[in-house]
């Protein structure tokens, strides 16, 4: 079975819904992580912040917007009737329970709450989607797996059982789509882990059902020879290994979460990075193996570009001081 991740990006309008929907229509088992449609996070936050500073009416103002940005992105979405019917009810419900927190006093609890909402938009429409054009989907709730333990890391036996419980509840399904991001905590109260988290998802649903391959997928064909913010014609890397990943990773390469490979390196599961605007090309392959392919005079700029280089493996970085 394969685990497939995609961003924000890569489901922020109708158009890339779509171009999602006809890469994973292959005849391969898989589990679909989404995250919030690109933008979504972002209002989320700000309506829990001016709550926060009690400028009710201004949060109030923000979730109606939202609803109605929502609103046109399923009629677009989902023309057979009946399940157009079924989606914008789960959106009025959805903002209807975002406007009930406006009211309520503000805390982490709530704002993890309020954040949350992108996630379960985004996977209830794909969803709806993916059944409309005949296939068999199922919707898999992460608020009913994916836990972290009392020190902030996954609880790999409570998300391992659940897991395999709602995929056998739902084992007629191809395709079963999730949200990424979103979690509990230790005390079953609503929680997230923080921001490119959906990709850490992935890669512990990987390591929970020994996926064959993790791909994460965005809008950038992989890890480059150098920061393409601040270097012209950089390339992709075929290849990494999970060190030489994670240390990009933890030195500001922003395609990948620090965290991502963790899982995954242990069970010597492949990760993939690949382009949803190009899915033909070959991605970045991050495995055990170190396959030495390095830059251009093996140097590696590191997304921190000035002053201070140092080694880590084949690696020379340079880091702003």
């Amino acid at each position: 079975m394969l685990v497939y991740k995609f961003g924000g990006t890569s489901v922020g309008s109708v158009v890339n819904m779509n171009h999602v929907k006809d890469i994973i229509n292959t005849k391969e088992k898989k589990v679909v992580v989404l995250s919030a449609m690109s933008g979504t996070t972002n209002a989320l936050v700000e309506i829990s912040e001016l709550i926060k500073a009690n400028a009710l009416q201004t949060a109030t103002t923000k979730i109606k917007a939202l609803q109605q940005t929502y609103n046109a992105t399923v009629v677009d979405l989902i023309s057979d009737k009946a399940l157009r019917r079924e989606v914008t009810t789960y959106v009025v419900s959805v903002f209807s329970a975002l406007l009930k927190t406006v009211h309520q006093p503000h805390s982490i609890g709530l704002h993890n709450t309020i954040v949350a909402n992108g996630e379960l938009l985004s996977t209830f429409m794909f969803s709806r989607l993916l059944q409309q054009e005949g296939l068999k989907a199922g919707l898999l709730p992460a608020l009913d797996f994916m836990r972290i333990d009392r020190t902030n890391e996954p609880d790999l036996f409570y998300i391992k059982q659940n897991l395999e419980r709602l995929m056998l509840q739902n084992q007629d399904a191809d395709i079963y789509i999730t949200q990424g991001f979103i979690c509990l905590d230790a005390v079953g109260q609503v929680t997230n882990l923080q921001r490119g988290g959906s990709d850490y998802t992935a890669t512990i649903i990987g390591a929970a059902i020994a996926a064959d391959e993790v791909q994460i997928w965005t809008d950038i064909d992989g890890f480059h020879n150098n920061d393409p913010r601040f270097v012209n014609d950089t390339k992709a890397l075929s290849h990494l290994s999970y060190d030489e990943a994670a240390e990009l990773a933890y030195f500001g390469a922003k395609i990948l979460h620090p965290q991502t490979v963790m899982p995954v390196r242990s069970l010597d599961i492949p990760l993939r990075l690949k382009n949803t605007m190009a899915p033909t090309a070959h991605g970045t392959l991050i495995t055990n193996q170190t396959h030495g392919e390095g830059c251009s005079q093996r140097q590696y700029y590191c997304y921190k570009n000035k002053v201070r280089s140092y080694v880590i493996g084949a690696w020379v970085f340079k880091e702003s001081i």
